[in-house]
């Protein structure tokens, strides 16, 4: 993180440098509002920490500048004691916040990285509500750009993909992505295999001729046929009946289709994507999937994680679904506030994206106001297995794990809090730091105290 410290006091403006330095925020100091200007329009920073009685241009100019014509970055005053109605106006002129001299170092920090982080969140929210397609993955998590390279690379081979995952991460999604990667011109065919009785589900995707069976009143082409020279995606591939999967494995080996009722089959060209969000290995051992099968549609294998291991993109996803529901209620001008996203960023999901789409959307339809705040998302807490009732931070696994014994000491409580707290954060000391409301150092201070070394180690 870069910041700009503008302060005619130099002392104080050096002092603030020298304490952020070890805290990994570099800063540029200036010492009046119009310098201050100048770094602003000739650098890029993260945040900006002002002073407001300066000659020349003040803070509150500055800050006025930054507001109407500057870049936007967040604005954090510092007043003396007798400018509070000042920092206060400041507060509605549109600073994130202000502190009062003297103040410690240690809160200004803390204030800093919330504002730079709304900031980064308000950021990824925006991105995502440019416009995505709805055939287009969301995300810049490391994991989602690792199923995009693998997408992007095994498409136009022609090769078989299988995509798996937890129920709602987008298999299908990726699936669509995956066929617009192919370059094929063809259609991209989607069929469910949970969704149809077996006996439908055999002529749905081979087709039947005429007289097949009773109620073949004439010729019908099967999806395999309808997919000819794009994609045919089979979701939920392990719900397919073994008598089916051994007609299946015969398609991809012949590359020929036979059709209900006839003696010949048809050659056919086209992608096939499968995914599905069993365990395929052990449907093996258990005779319920045929291995033969298994390894010729494991060809590229493309595991989609599920959303609590990528929170970084929830504020893309949660911009997209709202771009996207909002325009088609005609209401393009909502926004989601930053109660909102710290919601969504602590919520597990365990309906994944669907269930974030769906989040979205049912708080789009009954929100009053064009800003979607916490409250809007309550639904959410009452029906998770992820958040305790009336606590947006405590998960279930982690309160079980460490449950309060009566009479223990304050120390074991503190150490059973921080570990916790950890653990939510997957070991990220900074967001651990956030959520406990103490600065980095602090929280590595009582890591060491409490020997809770070795699990951050694995950071």
């Amino acid at each position: 993180m870069r910041i700009l410290i503008v302060d005619d006091e130099k002392r104080m403006a050096e002092s603030i440098k020298d304490y952020f330095q070890p805290e990994g925020l570099e800063s540029d100091l200036a010492s009046n509002g119009l310098e201050g200007k100048r770094k602003l329009e000739e650098n890029a920073y993260d945040a900006l920490v002002s002073d407001l009685r300066m000659p020349g241009m003040d803070g509150m100019q500055l800050l006025r500048w930054v507001k109407e014509e500057g870049p936007e970055i967040p604005v954090i005053m510092i007043s003396a004691h007798g400018d509070i109605r000042d920092a206060v106006e400041a507060m509605r002129e549109g600073a994130y916040d202000y502190l009062v001299k003297p103040f410690d170092p240690d809160e200004l920090l803390l204030k800093v990285r919330k504002a730079v982080e709304n900031r980064r969140l308000r950021l990824s929210v925006a991105a995502g509500m440019a416009g995505r397609a709805k055939d287009e993955m969301v995300g810049q998590s490391p994991a989602m750009r690792e199923v995009d390279r693998i997408l992007a690379k095994a498409s136009p081979s022609g090769a078989t993909i299988l995509i798996t995952g937890e129920s709602g991460t987008g298999k299908e999604v990726a699936a669509r992505v995956s066929h617009r990667y192919s370059h094929r011109e063809g259609p991209f065919v989607p069929i469910n295999m949970g969704a149809f009785p077996e006996q439908l589900l055999e002529s749905e995707l081979f087709g039947y001729e005429k007289g097949a069976f009773t109620g073949a009143d004439s010729r019908k082409q099967g999806l395999f046929e309808s997919a000819q020279g794009g994609s045919l995606f089979l979701d939920e591939i392990a719900e397919l009946p073994l008598h089916l999967q051994v007609k299946l494995l015969r398609v991809i080996q012949e590359r020929k289709v036979q059709r209900l009722g006839s003696l010949k089959g048809t050659p056919i060209d086209l992608r096939l994507v499968a995914a599905t969000n069993r365990d395929l290995e052990k449907e093996v051992r258990e005779g319920r999937f045929r291995e033969d099968l298994y390894y010729r549609i494991n060809v590229i294998r493309v595991q989609i994680p599920p959303l609590r291991e990528r929170i970084d993109d929830i504020p893309l996803l949660a911009g997209a679904f709202l771009a996207r529901v909002s325009g088609t209620m005609g209401r393009k001008s909502m926004e989601l506030g930053d109660d909102a996203i710290r919601f969504l960023l602590r919520y597990e999901f365990p309906g994944n994206v669907r269930e974030l789409e769906n989040a979205i959307e049912r708080a789009c339809i009954l929100s009053e106001s064009d800003t979607l705040r916490a409250k809007d998302f309550e639904f959410l807490k009452s029906g998770s297995k992820g958040l305790l009732e009336n606590d947006h931070h405590a998960q279930p696994s982690t309160i079980q794990k460490y449950p309060y014994i009566p009479g223990e000491s304050l120390e074991e409580m503190e150490k059973k809090a921080i570990l916790a707290a950890l653990e939510r954060n997957s070991y990220h000391r900074e967001r651990t730091a956030e959520e406990l409301g103490i600065t980095r150092r602090t929280l590595l201070n009582k890591i060491k105290t409490y020997s809770l070394e070795s699990g951050v180690e694995g950071e």
